[in-house]
């Protein structure tokens, strides 16, 4: 079968390898008909997520049909529908039972402490061989997936895999509450999302910012209002949007390839930490591959935290989605505990948060879909790459499909 491989920072290839097998009985395996690209990918190829096993195929992200299943899969059968969460759970050890499905104790073969088990990452997080790829091994196969009603698409579903119950999972760490002001940084597809799921969880105002003009097109579509850092201080911004006071809750959705401003009032203040920046980027990234301008780690990893901790009030709340790394030492600590501030994070709990997003969907109540901006053919998947990582204008997410 066809497959997006992972050789090296700045080495993906779409290579022809074996297809998969059953290799416990709590296995399916699953013909995937769409997959998507998803900025955590990039991680993996820039350098900034270390630790990654030559060989292993990359995505997390995939809707399709199943094909085989194990012995003790008793919820599934040959030819059902299915969406594929991005982190794998057993289902029944404490953490599962109690919806905290990315840090089952079960599922990380390198044992309960390893933290989350999931698609197309590093060694650390299993591996387990991603879903960009025309068939894929599921483990955990009875709560790993999630059967599809009819009337929801493929392209719909696609959504569902990570980036929208990611996004929602944000607004929950961030303790969304009726009437509150929220400022969202990033404005990429996760971000998007997370726009939404702030006014659906009761926002009254949300901002979002960004760099990319595209994206804060899209998130002034969504009635959220637009700051973009490289004409504006975000800070300042921010501030005088609310009297002075700081946001009541923050959400992360941007991470450790975060970009400081290039241009603009902020950028004088960001270009004072650029030696504290270097050495952010040569911890989390000790290895890359920089070819032209493709796979550049972000050269402000920890500008995002500094911006969520001077924004938000006193008391206020931050729910960090973007992904960093564990080399990742740089935080405002101290500057958080003055202000009393509530600061929660981590990977989605797929598995808990997915069903009743799928019921949104299913009624006809939100549709996911207007998010996605490009449609490639696995056979071009690393051209799509490279575009989609250069942040060039328009480019949101990426669907593929195999057939």
């Amino acid at each position: 079968m066809k497959a997006l491989v992972w050789h090296g920072e700045g080495d993906i290839r779409l290579d022809t390898v074996d297809d998969p097998s059953i290799l416990d009985p709590n296995d399916a395996i699953v013909r995937i008909t769409r997959s998507a690209i998803c900025g955590t990918d990039l991680h993996f190829i820039r350098g900034t997520m270390s630790g990654m096993k030559e060989g292993t195929i990359l995505g997390h992200e995939a809707v399709g049909e199943v094909t085989a299943v194990g012995a003790a899969v008793r919820r599934f059968a040959p030819g059902d529908r299915v969406v594929v969460s991005s982190t794998m759970s057993c289902g029944v050890c404490w953490q599962c039972r109690a919806g905290h499905t990315a840090q089952c104790d079960i599922a990380n073969p390198n044992g309960p402490q390893a933290g989350t088990c999931f698609f197309g990452g590093p060694q650390t997080t299993g591996p387990v061989n991603g879903l960009q790829a025309e068939y894929a091994r599921i483990p955990y196969a009875s709560n790993t997936l999630t059967a599809l009603p009819d009337n929801v698409s493929d392209e719909q579903a696609i959504l569902l895999s990570d980036i929208f119950p990611t996004a929602w999972f944000g607004a929950q760490l961030a303790g969304i509450r009726r009437g509150d002001t929220v400022a969202v940084y990033g404005a990429g597809v996760v971000g998007q999302f997370a726009v939404a799921s702030a006014f659906r969880q009761g926002a009254s105002r949300v901002f979002a910012v960004d760099g990319v003009e595209t994206r804060l097109v899209q998130a002034l579509d969504q009635n959220a209002d637009v700051i973009n850092f490289n004409r504006e201080d975000p800070v300042q911004a921010l501030m005088d949007a609310t009297q002075g006071i700081g946001v009541d809750a923050v959400i992360d959705a941007v991470g450790v390839d975060a970009q400081r401003p290039s241009s603009g009032p902020a950028a004088a203040d960001s270009e004072q930490q650029a030696e504290m920046f270097a050495q952010e980027v040569a911890e989390v990234a000790p290895k890359t591959n920089v070819q032209g301008e493709n796979w550049v780690p972000g050269n402000a990893p920890s500008q995002v935290s500094q911006w969520s901790v001077q924004t938000v009030r006193k008391y206020g709340r931050i729910g960090i989605i973007g992904v960093y790394s564990p080399q990742m030492m740089s935080y405002p600590i101290g500057q958080a505990m003055n202000k009393n501030l509530t600061i929660r994070m981590g990977n989605c709990d797929h598995r808990s948060v997915t069903p009743p997003l799928l019921d949104l969907v299913a009624s006809g109540v939100f549709d996911p879909t207007k998010f996605i901006t490009q449609h490639e053919p696995i056979t071009d998947v690393v051209d799509a790459y490279l575009t989609f990582d250069r942040r060039e204008e328009g480019w949101l997410k990426t669907v593929l499909t195999t057939s």
